[in-house]
């Protein structure tokens, strides 16, 4: 009976300190519970409050430099061979003030195995088409790469260059020339003599506003919105500026001397300037360019130098007597309108030219080499001695 009684209260007493187990166990886990929940609350008003002093700090602290850019627009046959020399020039820039965008043939890639320079790898455009020379494919070319570089607000200037195009200066110097106006450089002067305009272009292009000049021009904003928005004049240089067929068996024969007569207009020479003629916006233009080219080749005795196209340099031209003296003109004469261009930035005389063309790999390497070209920044220049 005893024991009896003895096991109903040894069980009694288990239970009991079970039962007292468990609740100090539940109490455990609620205060752990309550001390998390707690902790959370703490933790969710310090990061309120975090967020609260990093707006107000965002909405006090000054707004961060804008830089108006320049988009370099390249038009390239198929890879650049100049890449080196401009991504020395590139280095030049530290406030990301440009933008870059290339225009090759369909289908090819800027990549590691077709570009040294980190500044062009997956720059080419995806929608280019084939360039035929003197036809109005050059104009297209050009409409796809303004259409393109449109589309960044902060690209205020749009320059276009070929893939022969070496830079003369550093990137500082280059920047603030071309961005000291609020003008375009369009190369234009009425064309008078070679009897390009098509009189079937009359009346949508009337001949007072028939324009000749270099194409590789700087747009301003407005006038590269106007170049892509065009509707009027490019579809008069589509139909009326188609390059002429070759005779058949025209490889049994020499082409003539003359050989500007095989084509009719050369639309690259004329469309920008005059378009913008057509508009009324030659007021808003510097009516001069900032790329050399070297045309006067009539007295070559270099029977490939001989013709009507621009003169090459080759690497034993590469010297920098012929730099300095493209840096050294600051005027340009303009024979059909009797007007000389005196070339002059922030209101003060400068040279004419920031680029020159057209220039082989070996000769631009050679340049830039002897460091004749001043495309590093003095300030790089200086802290790569140290």
């Amino acid at each position: 009976m005893r024991s009896e009684q003895m096991k109903r209260r040894s069980s009694s007493f288990s239970n009991k300190s079970q039962h007292l187990k468990w609740r100090r166990n539940l109490f455990a886990l609620l205060l752990i519970g309550l001390c998390c929940f707690f902790t959370l609350l703490i933790f969710e008003a310090q990061y309120t409050r975090i967020k609260l002093f990093a707006s107000l700090y965002r909405s006090n602290a000054p707004p961060l430099p804008h830089y108006p850019k320049i988009a370099f627009l390249f038009i390239a046959r198929n890879r650049l061979p100049l890449d080196i020399v401009w991504d020395a020039f590139f280095q030049g820039d530290q406030d990301n003030r440009f933008s870059i965008f290339v225009h090759s043939r369909p289908g090819f890639l800027f990549n590691k195995a077709t570009t040294k320079s980190v500044y062009f790898l997956d720059r080419q455009l995806n929608d280019s088409i084939q360039v035929d020379w003197g036809g109005s494919s050059m104009i297209d070319a050009e409409r796809i790469l303004l259409r393109h570089a449109l589309e960044d607000p902060n690209n205020e200037r749009f320059l276009f260059l070929s893939d022969s195009c070496l830079p003369l200066y550093n990137f500082s110097y280059t920047y603030d020339y071309i961005m000291s106006t609020s003008t375009s450089f369009v190369d234009s002067f009425s064309d008078t003599k070679e009897g390009r305009y098509n009189p079937k272009m009359h009346p949508v292009i009337p001949v007072h506003n028939w324009r000749k000049g270099s194409q590789w021009a700087v747009l301003t904003r407005k006038h590269a919105d106007v170049v892509v928005r065009d509707d009027s004049v490019f579809p008069m240089f589509q139909l009326h500026c188609k390059r002429k067929s070759l005779p058949e068996f025209w490889r049994d024969h020499p082409l003539p001397a003359e050989g500007w007569k095989e084509h009719n207009c050369i639309p690259d020479e004329h469309y920008v300037q005059t378009l913008l003629a057509q508009e009324g916006l030659e007021g808003e233009i510097t009516r001069r360019g900032v790329t050399h080219t070297s045309w006067d080749i009539k007295s070559s005795k270099i029977r490939e130098r001989q013709g009507w196209h621009p003169v090459t340099y080759k690497l034993a031209d590469a010297t920098p007597s012929l730099i300095q003296s493209i840096k050294d003109i600051d005027n340009i004469n303009y024979e059909t309108e009797y007007r000389r261009e005196w070339c002059t930035s922030k209101g003060k005389p400068a040279p004419c030219f920031l680029f020159a063309r057209k220039f082989t790999r070996p000769a631009a390497l050679r340049l830039l080499n002897m460091s004749v070209l001043g495309v590093v920044s003095q300030a790089r220049s200086e802290s790569s001695e140290e």
